[in-house]
């Protein structure tokens, strides 16, 4: 386990380290543990899994994708106590400016409001200006109110309006 990344939080300090598929049944307990993605995400036994095995290793064999989560540094360093995905998008906008896509931030119920978000998004913004990208961007469901306040503490301006079509 390579790790990127030691980050202080008011809880104890985190590492940041690349997921693995080992962590697969954790992460996706995070992304079903609220009120939205309980409707679309899960089950983690062996079969429901196998759509997230695909998706991961996509991610993983792409060296535009980053897929991390954050463990405690004094703990069992295979403990997931938050993920995102940060990606990096070439574009001619901007004048060919890259930008760094942050996805799937979430942090385990237990751990909120505890600093994991903070230190995890703030390494994210780090890691994109360390790559070269011009801008970080995201989305969040509008119906995230807690999300949008958390993301405009950050530093983040909801700027546009975002659309999207299911298929």
């Amino acid at each position: 386990m390579t790790v990127l990344a030691e980050l202080p939080t008011p809880g104890g300090a985190l590492v940041v380290r690349r997921a693995t598929a080992h962590d697969l049944p954790a992460l996706v307990r995070l992304l079903a543990d609220d009120q939205l993605g309980a409707t679309r995400d899960g089950p983690d036994d062996d079969a429901g899994l196998e759509p997230y095995r695909r998706a991961f290793a996509a991610l993983d064999a792409d060296p535009a994708h980053l897929l991390v989560v954050a463990a405690p540094r004094d703990g069992d360093a295979r403990e997931v106590l938050a993920t995102l995905q940060l990606s990096f998008l070439p574009g001619l906008a901007r004048r060919g400016a890259l930008r760094a896509q942050v996805e799937a931030v979430r942090v385990a119920a237990a751990h909120r409001s505890g600093g994991a978000g903070t230190a995890l998004l703030t390494w994210a913004v780090d890691e994109a200006r360390r790559r070269g990208c011009a801008l970080v961007q995201l989305t969040t469901d509008a119906r995230r109110a807690g999300a949008h306040r958390f993301y405009e503490r950050l530093g983040f301006v909801p700027s546009h309006v975002g659309f999207k079509l299911l298929l």
